[in-house]
């Protein structure tokens, strides 16, 4: 119960939190308004940091949600340029996570990471359709334990100002294990091939837990 009502923080929260705290002492020294709201500000601070436990499924007939956050596209497209996979079609589901939202990220599926691969960008609206090739973006090609290819893209938002990968190429990977998250509102989407889609837009995720689409 401890640990669901105060989950542990990921540890890129660790130095906005000192510094939030130590912004709200200041503003105290001027009137408990402000520190008020400073303690407002470190509270959500923390909370956006959170890095819960999930329940994962292990089951490789499923993928789940990388993120946490609203599904705003189900959809088939071409595989991403970037990865040199223009020329094969893909489904794709789109997360958006607001400031609110988790935004520690995962993996849908087990298997190896065949490919990591970082794009500098702008800081577009993440749930903007140009954001999948304009804004700032982070590329993982994992070949899942049925030799498809699965990729996570985590694309900045208009807010956030750092990806944040904590995978390596060759690296195996169990679902739901963390990948990496993104500070401060963002997007994730997910490009798979052989699965059929389990959500539909408007449909709330959670990272690890909900099944985005089934073999």
């Amino acid at each position: 119960m401890f640990n669901k009502i105060f989950p542990k923080i990921h540890a890129e929260g660790y130095k906005f939190l000192v510094i939030a705290g130590i912004i709200t002492i200041i503003l105290y020294s001027f009137s408990d308004f402000l520190g008020l709201i400073g303690l407002v500000i470190t509270i959500w601070v923390y909370y956006f940091f959170r890095d819960p436990e999930r329940v994962i499924i292990e089951d490789n007939n499923y993928l789940v949600s990388p993120a946490d956050g609203e599904v705003i596209k189900v959809e088939e497209v071409d595989g991403p340029k970037e990865l040199s996979l223009e020329n094969k079609r893909f489904k794709k589901i789109s997360i958006f996570m607001n400031v609110f939202d988790c935004h520690v990220n995962r993996t849908p599926c087990s298997g190896k990471i065949e490919e990591i691969l970082y794009k500098p960008g702008k800081f577009f609206n993440a749930s903007l359709d140009k954001a999948s090739e304009d804004n700032e973006r982070n590329y993982y090609k994992i070949k899942d334990f049925h030799n498809n290819d699965i990729i996570v893209v985590q694309i900045a938002g208009l807010i956030a100002r750092r990806i944040v990968c904590e995978s390596n190429k060759d690296q195996d990977l169990n679902q739901g294990d963390r990948i990496g998250m993104i500070r401060f509102g963002s997007r994730a989407d997910v490009y798979y091939e052989n699965y059929e889609p389990l959500v539909k837009v408007g449909q709330k995720a959670i990272s690890g837990e909900t099944l985005l689409a089934k073999k």
